[in-house]
């Protein structure tokens, strides 16, 4: 990798060769499919390209001592992962992944959201009706984040489906309430065909004292784990039906 940024080379440079040879046995549908994955690679080299040259750095960097390549503007920083995990999923280099978007503890501003605060003070907000109206905008910016993702998911074909049909997202946040650390009522959301085996378009509330665990278990189950009757400290299965 060292040797290619020396260079400034594409990563596809490298396998001219492989890829047509591959691509002479593929039949039109799956060549367009190759090539346009081949694109997206290119494009994202592009723009990680783009965001080094852009970039501030020393005291200036919203995160002193981040790696080379690391963009400045957390909107960017969190599509390009997205990007980069749709195409892994893509490729099938892996099935399951996890994304933490911040640090509880983090003292960042998001710009983007409005707020001047940083979000962990904002959590804080001692039960004002302002610094919650803070909170609450911060959060707005994280999820709207999100559709992101799911539109690169939904773009990509898999047979007669896409891979959001075939996908389970799960998105969510270890507090219900982090003025107090309260772990109760942590919202989760729930996104994808998970390959037909959710059906969306539903809103759930889980009775008082519900671990989330009991959700875990439910969609490890819809995963084809049928056979496995706790995660945690689950106490049950929890319905998904309205």
């Amino acid at each position: 990798r060292a040797e290619r940024r020396r260079a400034r080379r594409s990563v596809l440079d490298f396998i001219t060769e492989e890829v047509a040879d591959l691509q002479r046995t593929l039949d039109p549908t799956d060549r367009r499919r190759m090539d346009r994955y081949l694109q997206d690679i290119r494009e994202i080299e592009r723009r990680i390209e783009r965001i080094e040259v852009r970039n501030t750095s020393g005291e200036l960097r919203e995160l002193p001592g981040a790696p080379a390549g690391v963009p400045d503007s957390f909107d960017e920083h969190v599509k390009l992962m997205f990007d980069l995990q749709a195409l892994a999923l893509e490729s099938d280099m892996t099935r399951v992944f996890s994304f933490k978007l911040g640090r509880d503890a983090s003292s960042r501003v998001y710009p983007e959201s409005g707020v001047a605060k940083g979000f962990h003070p904002s959590s804080h907000h001692g039960g004002r009706e302002s610094n919650i109206e803070e909170f609450a905008l911060i959060n707005h910016y994280h999820v709207s984040l999100l559709p992101y993702f799911l539109e690169k998911l939904r773009g990509i074909e898999e047979g007669e489906a896409t891979l959001l049909d075939k996908t389970m997202v799960i998105y969510g946040s270890p507090m219900g309430d982090p003025n107090v650390h309260n772990h109760k009522r942590c919202p989760l959301i729930v996104v994808g065909g998970a390959n037909g085996q959710l059906a969306g378009n539903l809103h759930l509330r889980a009775e008082a004292g519900t671990p989330m665990a009991n959700v875990m278990l439910t969609l490890l189950q819809k995963l084809g784990l049928e056979e496995k009757e706790r995660f945690g400290d689950s106490t049950g299965a929890f319905s998904l039906s309205a």
